[in-house]
């Protein structure tokens, strides 16, 4: 009788057992995968992808994810030679870095991910500065203005007869390629005596010393420093996007009011890449995570429909590649 009690305690221990392991054959470590990879670009789409890569490491950790930062110029050029294989980016990619790629049988996917603002600051001791224009920008900041348009005076009637010293994104970064495109009208095009770089965190500590300073990177690096620095409104003088000086905020950037300085964020999938299983697993988990680590981070997540259509040219894009084996 104890003999047959033990058998049966025996099988009940076993059908627990099995019932467990069917439930974790459910989740992501029943297709636990391996591998690695690569990705660089936008220092700005960084915090964004870095944070998607940290949750995707809990769920598959065998999967190395490495992500850099060397811009989204310096990483288009990294795409484009097949050595990445994915991009972070802040704005579209342009037609010399198509030709770079396709001169190397590299073809791609552009999937946004999100949206930012891009903030004019200046140092909190900055009592006359509160909003700007655009063509106040462009004064400032176009080529002819070097050496030339150095005091605060030179830019508006009424503010001081001070130097301004001016910090903005490094010039392989897609945010300087987009500030100058909007604010100069020439992408890559702007006076060269200011302080560049592609750390965002250099720009907030040179501003936040600085009482006359200026400078120019993404909203989610204010909203990060926001106790060191003064936040500009801009006025665009078209009253189609809204009437006078606006600031860069969740909602102006998402209705556009906050024009010309609210943009798309991209990711550039590397076609070869996208046949591995490992990118596949984690593009698909960037995709149905990005809205809601976007906003942690600092950014605009899509819309409703502008989520479904990006998942949709994704799901577009893996049907037309053969599986790699």
């Amino acid at each position: 009788m104890i003999s047959r009690i033990i058998f049966f305690a025996f099988i009940l221990i076993s059908l627990a057992s099995c019932a467990g392991n069917q439930k974790t054959d459910t989740s992501t470590e029943a297709t636990e995968l391996s591998g690695m990879i690569n990705i660089d670009g936008s220092s700005t789409v960084y915090p964004i992808t870095e944070a998607v890569a940290e949750e995707f490491r809990s769920v598959q950790p065998k999967i190395k994810v490495s992500v850099a930062l060397s811009g989204t110029g310096g990483g288009f050029k990294k795409f484009g030679r097949g050595e990445i294989d994915i991009n972070d980016a802040s704005r579209p990619i342009k037609s010399s870095e198509d030709s770079l790629a396709k001169s190397n049988n590299v073809s791609y996917v552009e999937l946004i991910i999100a949206y930012d603002g891009m903030a004019i600051v200046v140092n909190p001791q900055n009592t006359w500065a509160n909003d700007m224009t655009v063509a106040e920008l462009k004064t400032l900041w176009a080529p002819e203005a070097q050496g030339k348009i150095l005091k605060w005076s030179q830019v508006r009637s009424g503010w001081p007869d001070e130097e301004i010293h001016l910090f903005g994104a490094g010039v392989e970064s897609g945010t300087y390629d987009y500030f100058t495109e909007v604010i100069v009208g020439k992408s890559h095009s702007s006076r060269g005596d200011f302080t560049a770089s592609e750390d965002d965190n250099v720009l907030v500590q040179g501003i936040a010393s600085d009482k006359n300073a200026l400078g120019f990177f993404g909203l989610s690096y204010y909203e990060e420093n926001k106790d060191k620095l003064k936040l500009i409104s801009i006025d665009d003088s078209n009253d189609a996007n809204g009437a006078g000086p606006i600031l860069p905020t969740v909602e102006t950037v998402k209705n556009k009011t906050y024009a010309p300085l609210g943009r798309p964020l991209f990711i550039y999938i590397n076609s070869t890449a996208g046949k591995r299983k490992e990118v596949q697993e984690f593009v698909n988990f960037y995709l149905a995570n990005a809205n809601t680590l976007a906003e942690e981070v600092g950014f605009i997540p899509l819309s409703v429909e502008e989520t479904a259509a990006t998942k949709a040219k994704w799901d577009q894009f893996l049907g037309t590649l053969t599986p790699s084996n």
